[in-house]
């Protein structure tokens, strides 16, 4: 174009004078503007364009920033207690956290121009990386919730995005009802080899009582089994999953007749959620010379223990055995808060006949312990019993103990109760040193209660706010519906049982005490949140065909859906675990290009 503008110019000033050639340029250098303007504009929209990309490239470094923390995470779960304690994040909201070193430093935890970034890997070892990104934690309502919160920052070429995302443990409480092997408790109903999945090789033996989901069941949320289930007419309204490799992945047993059972979806495979052999790690919450690991420890109890909880922020905790609330590496460094109220028999004290009335200790853990048989530990008794505290039929099956006098005694067993079948002289129902915890009331604000060896919950358990309050009950043996009995007959003659709560039994079940006994049923156990366990636990016993229970309790099993996203204090984790993004928000770049 410009080539033939300049032809026609000299053709023109042969002619038409200088006049001509005047108006020929003028077009020239009007068109020539054009081009430039056209050039100007074209180079403009690429740069846009590198722009844009360098925007959606920096936006997917942040995120691959979360993902690779979720990977740190899922593979050492403490790693929650490293960060960068010199950035504005972390301290904002009062997060402790330390630097890693050696071959655990990280590069993603640098700050200011200076500091390091971590590149995303292209894939191809002779493609330099162009993506970087850098990530601050706040740890601050882990040990709350079970929520670490990150801001990640993704950078290419000269652009910054920024995400926050919060992370959260896929645990046991990811389930409305989560089971390890599909069969009742050996220690409570015999059988050999049942810590066997049905799907593996080699299988359990056959004398293990598997026990079937009845018609008479229906569970409001996700159910998971790690063993292959056996239905017959149950309603599962929610995801169900297995990890049976089998196909079909759940048994039907003979003798169902026309019952099915009705699944919302599944069953689905999901691998197996290994539960850890113990609770002690939950014990170690009430150190009080950890800091770093445990900056807020919550408060032990010894023996028997006794927790009302009260609608009005408060608990009433009797503990007769108890000593110290607080332990260390050393004795001498063992302690007792006024936050755990005061060990002794004066008035008000743990070891009154009227107990002590404390705060709850809000988003902490209570942890109730046998009583210690090392003359080195703190808690240590010997053979002596507490002031007011009688031990009856000391190391028989029907063991049991008595506290108090007049309006405010207090035994196990109840007076005329039958010992239940399930008690044995190597695991009484009401042992007199062992750390067990009976609970029962109203709470008021956010708790984990765990036990050495049994919870027993002995009334109705209920939240004042049902938005803000949370409670976990883990027993390291069974957690127990307290149903005590005389023959046939209820000796608390209430029905129905409500129970807001996520529950575990890590080594054995949780169950109805004397669920086989009784002229009739004793109405509905409503649980609203979750159960999880290692042998399925038994709450009623039904005929052939019915549509309730004959003895023990109708199941009305409801998930509490908040468990997806927050967790009951310091409640116990599977033994691998992977954290799921719960919430993911895009905030201000909190870095620029250069880091600062």
């Amino acid at each position: 174009m410009t080539r033939g503008i300049i032809q026609r110019a000299r053709l023109a000033a042969s002619g038409d004078g200088g006049y001509a050639l005047a108006v020929v340029i003028g077009i020239g250098l009007v068109m020539i503007i054009m081009i430039a303007a056209s050039l100007s504009i074209t180079t403009s929209g690429v740069t846009r364009a590198d722009t844009d990309q360098d925007r959606i490239g920096a936006e997917a470094a942040a995120y691959a920033g979360v993902a690779e923390y979720q990977s740190r995470l899922s593979n050492d779960s403490t790693y929650q207690k490293f960060g960068n304690p010199a950035s504005v994040f972390t301290v904002a909201t009062g997060s402790r956290v330390s630097l890693p070193t050696g071959a655990l430093t990280n590069p993603a935890f640098g700050l200011s121009a200076s500091g390091s970034w971590a590149d995303v890997p292209t894939g191809d070892a002779t493609v330099p990386p162009t993506a970087s990104f850098r990530y601050e934690v706040d740890n601050s309502s882990y040990d709350r919730s079970g929520v670490v919160k990150i801001r990640s920052t993704g950078r290419v070429g000269n652009v910054t995005r920024t995400v926050v995302a919060d992370l959260k443990q896929e645990g046991f409480i990811n389930f409305l009802f989560l089971t390890d092997f599909e069969t009742a408790d050996p220690d409570l109903a015999g059988g050999t080899n049942c810590a066997r999945y049905l799907w593996a090789t080699p299988t359990r033996g056959t004398d293990c009582d598997t026990i079937n989901f009845l018609a008479v069941d229906t569970f409001n949320g996700p159910v998971h089994s790690n063993d292959q289930m056996t239905v017959c007419g149950s309603t599962f309204n929610g995801a169900v999953t297995s990890s049976s490799t089998k196909r079909p992945n759940y048994t039907r047993p003979s003798g169902c007749g026309s019952a099915r059972g009705q699944f919302g979806s599944g069953p689905l495979y999901h691998s197996v959620v290994p539960m850890p052999p113990t609770n002690a790690e939950m014990k170690k919450e009430t150190r009080n010379d950890l800091s770093d690991d445990v900056p807020r420890p919550g408060c032990l109890y010894t023996g028997p223990t006794t927790i009302t909880l009260l609608a009005s922020g408060k608990m009433n905790v009797v503990s007769p055995y108890t000593k110290f609330t607080r332990t260390a590496s050393t004795k001498a460094g063992a302690s007792k808060p006024a936050e755990c109220g005061t060990p002794g028999t004066a008035s008000g004290s743990l070891g009154s006949v009227g107990g002590a009335e404390i705060n709850v200790l809000d988003y902490n853990l209570i942890f109730v312990q046998n009583v210690p048989t090392a003359s080195s530990d703190p808690n240590y008794w010997g053979t002596a019993d507490p002031q007011n505290f009688t031990c009856n039929n000391r190391g028989s099956s029907s063991e049991g103990w008595s506290f108090g006098s007049g309006s405010t005694f207090t035994r196990y067993p109840l007076t005329n109760e039958t010992i239940p079948s399930t008690s044995a002289s190597d695991a009484p129902a009401y042992g007199c040193k062992d750390g067990d915890a009976y609970v029962k009331g109203q709470l008021d604000g956010a708790l984990t209660i765990a036990a050495e060896n049994y919870v027993y919950v002995t009334g109705n358990i209920t939240y004042v706010d049902t938005a803000e309050s949370i409670l976990g009950l883990v027993g390291n043996n069974a957690v127990w519906v307290w149903n005590p009995m005389n023959g046939s007959t209820s000796l608390i003659g209430d029905r129905g049982r409500t129970i807001n709560a996520a529950l575990l039994s890590v080594a054995h079940t949780f169950m109805v005490q004397n669920h086989d006994k009784g002229s009739s049923n004793r109405g509905t156990l409503t649980i609203n949140g979750a159960i999880a366990q290692k042998y399925r636990g038994t709450v009623s016993t039904s005929a052939s065909g019915a549509t309730s229970p004959s003895t023990g309790y109708a199941k009305n099993y409801n998930y509490d859906k908040r468990l997806l996203v927050t967790a009951p204090p310091k409640f116990l984790s599977p033994v691998s675990t992977t954290y799921g993004v719960t919430q993911f928000a895009n905030v201000p770049a909190a870095f620029k290009p250069d880091g600062s």
